[in-house]
């Protein structure tokens, strides 16, 4: 593995413990002769302190990084995902509370991953993108996501009637709260709340889960990442939201139609030969436990 040269810091600048750990990992840089760029937000929300390290000013700056640090908690690697979508960056996240899904590494094991980094002792692991394309007023608006789009009616209450084509093949009409397309790396969020399956991320694949569905027939559905997704509106005049990893929004009518794929870009994340996704699932949502054991 390449030996980095420099890196990027992306984080919650909103979180104290950011600033606990930012000098602490500035220090660490400058002790290993790696450059450490900071985003434009961090340089200007300095917290007390004075820093003078290199500037990422727009989102091409970051492709001159090794990799990018990322300090939060996953909604934190949600936003540089979608970010650096075609960039081919590695993401290294660091979770700034619990053990996260996405941010993987604690501030109790920080250090100790930084200098396997630094080493060259880590691995990649590629997880794929999903991009809409949603056809609204003779234009089309892309967007892209890492963890899901949710479509759902705008009015709270109301329910969302909708039609799903999958390669050009009718799967039904969906009467439910909403719908979750996710990638297998958003498979253990909405849409494992709504009743969706987890699914590895090695499994190459898209999953289609109804909430709150309205008939006891609609079931989570699980399709090639190769498939093309068609979602249209058969009902006149609700208002419809599109949301991509719970913080892009859009507002759609019911002439809208939006078409979903897996996008010809992923990201990569660095892992470590010693890390588990199963461990993680216990650790996080007691997978495989029983009562209180």
């Amino acid at each position: 593995m390449t030996l980095p040269k420099r890196f990027g810091i992306w984080g919650n600048t909103d979180k104290s413990s950011f600033w606990d750990a930012l000098p602490k990992i500035i220090s660490w840089s400058n002790k290993n002769d790696l450059e450490v760029h900071l985003t434009s937000r961090i340089l200007n929300h300095t917290n007390g302190l004075q820093l003078k390290e290199r500037e990422i000013k727009v989102k091409g700056d970051m492709s001159k990084m090794d990799f990018m640090l990322v300090l939060g908690g996953d909604g934190t690697f949600l936003s540089l995902a979608r970010t650096i979508e075609n960039s081919n960056i590695p993401i290294l996240g660091i979770h700034l509370g619990d053990l996260g899904f996405l941010a993987k590494v604690t501030l109790k094991d920080l250090f100790n991953r930084l200098d396997q980094v630094a080493m060259g002792s880590y691995v990649l692991e590629e997880r794929i993108l999903v991009e809409a394309i949603i056809e609204k007023n003779g234009k089309k608006i892309n967007q892209v996501a890492l963890n899901d789009f949710v479509i759902c009616n705008a009015q709270s209450h109301r329910m969302l009637n909708s039609i799903v084509d999958v390669d050009g093949h009718l799967v039904g009409n969906y009467r439910s709260d909403g719908l979750v397309v996710a990638t297998p790396t958003g498979s253990t969020a909405y849409s494992l709340s709504a009743g969706g399956p987890i699914v590895t991320p090695s499994v190459d694949s898209l999953i289609i889960t109804p909430t709150a569905a309205h008939t006891l027939t609609s079931r989570p559905l699980v399709v090639p990442a190769s498939s093309k997704i068609i979602i249209s509106f058969p009902s006149l005049g609700d208002s419809i939201q599109f949301i991509a990893d719970g913080q892009e929004h859009e507002i759609l009518d019911t002439s809208c139609r939006v078409e979903i794929s897996k996008s010809t870009q992923g990201i990569s994340l660095v892992d470590f030969a010693d890390t588990d996704y199963f461990e993680t699932l216990r650790k996080k949502m007691g997978w495989g436990k029983r009562g209180e054991q």
